[in-house]
């Protein structure tokens, strides 16, 4: 791996893969993916190392990597929303400032029609044949961004809700009620 890192001429990146490497425990070729999704989002709306961002990915697999250990977006923070689609996507924004309703983001996939000029590549991404993660990257790093599509969409800024806190009439403990229910989510499971 360290050969494929030394053709990397990006210095930028080259920092964070030192960061996301411990921890995701190595550099995947979807960790890889999500640095290259980081860096086009961050072209394209301005993003610098200290801003707060959103992500929404849709898949769980090593793409969220990234986001996490370089802007802290997590789960317990809100910052990043899963979505298990599968998909190697990923809408990116910057936070809304007080009032605004909508703020630009960006959502960025890996394109199949696009991966194709990149054989050995598309044969890992499209899962033909065992491809290892050195030669995969080596062949993203040679594409770039060119394997990838994006289009700016509207984000949505959710309101923030005062938390309704209860007591679950079940089981005695509290709960955030989101639907005024006395009954917490696992206890209603168990009925």
């Amino acid at each position: 791996m360290d050969e494929i890192i030394a053709k990397i001429d990006d210095p930028e990146i080259l920092p964070q893969i030192d960061k996301v490497v411990p921890f995701h425990g190595y550099l995947s070729t979807g960790a890889f993916i999500g640095l290259q999704m980081l860096k086009i989002a961050s072209e394209l709306l301005d993003i610098n190392d200290d801003d707060r961002i959103f992500v929404t990915c849709e898949t769980l697999n090593c793409l969220p990597d990234p986001f996490q250990i370089l802007h802290g977006c997590t789960v317990g923070n809100k910052g990043l929303k899963i979505l298990d689609y599968d998909k190697m996507a990923v809408t990116i924004n910057k936070g809304a400032k007080p009032g605004e309703t909508n703020v630009k983001g960006v959502r960025i996939f890996l394109d199949p029609a696009k991966t194709a000029k990149y054989p050995v590549f598309h044969a890992w991404y499209m899962n033909e044949r065992k491809v290892p993660h050195e030669e995969a990257i080596s062949e993203l790093i040679k594409a770039g961004d060119d394997v990838y599509t994006w289009e700016f969409v509207d984000v949505q800024v959710p309101v923030k809700a005062k938390k309704d806190v209860r007591i679950c009439t079940s089981c005695g403990e509290s709960f955030i009620s989101k639907d005024g229910s006395t009954v917490c989510k696992g206890c209603l499971e168990k009925l």
